[in-house]
């Protein structure tokens, strides 16, 4: 009896084996992870659009992004949500673009691809890109940054931050 005790106390937790493990999987060298994007015209009230960085697959297998985040959200911003568009779809990636903007795509109007798991083939630059939608409460005391992506490969739940950084400033 104390023989099966001890083997038990040497297993993980439940907590720990639904933890996502460390991801490799994506690249972190776009364009989007070399500095930072922003508007220093912006108001309290609008919603601007931010692109976090397009996924790139350089593993040897495929993935399926489940979730999205942008980890570090100021005060004065609050996120509204994330959504995900066919790069074809809004004619390039509308980096970060103002809601009702005169360049923003209408993206009520398209599909929006975050209401499932998005693929991406192992070597490939997904087609599919990812928002958060971003709306300024107050002036934003910093700028938004880093951005998580949660993948299953080979059955595995994995999570994996790039650089990204979004900076919204309010003219009083």
């Amino acid at each position: 009896m104390l023989a099966a005790a001890l083997a038990l106390t040497g297993c993980s937790s439940s907590t720990q084996a639904d933890q996502p493990r460390r991801g490799t999987a994506l690249g972190t060298d776009g364009a989007q992870s070399s500095g930072v994007v922003g508007n220093k015209h912006a108001r309290v009230g609008e919603v601007w659009y931010f692109a976090l960085p397009v996924p790139y697959n350089t593993s040897t297998k495929p993935i399926e992004i489940t979730e999205v985040a942008v980890e570090h959200i100021p005060a004065g911003m609050k996120t509204l949500g994330y959504r995900a568009y066919d790069i074809e779809d809004t004619q390039g990636l509308p980096v970060l673009t103002k809601k009702d903007g005169p360049h923003t795509p209408d993206f009520e109007k398209l599909k929006n691809y975050a209401t499932d798991s998005v693929q991406v083939a192992a070597g490939k630059e997904s087609e599919i890109f990812y928002l958060a939608e971003l709306q300024i409460v107050a002036p934003p005391k910093d700028s938004a940054r880093k951005c998580s992506f949660t993948y299953k490969q080979d059955g595995e739940v994995y999570t994996q931050t790039l650089d990204c950084e979004v900076e919204l400033k309010v003219t009083e």
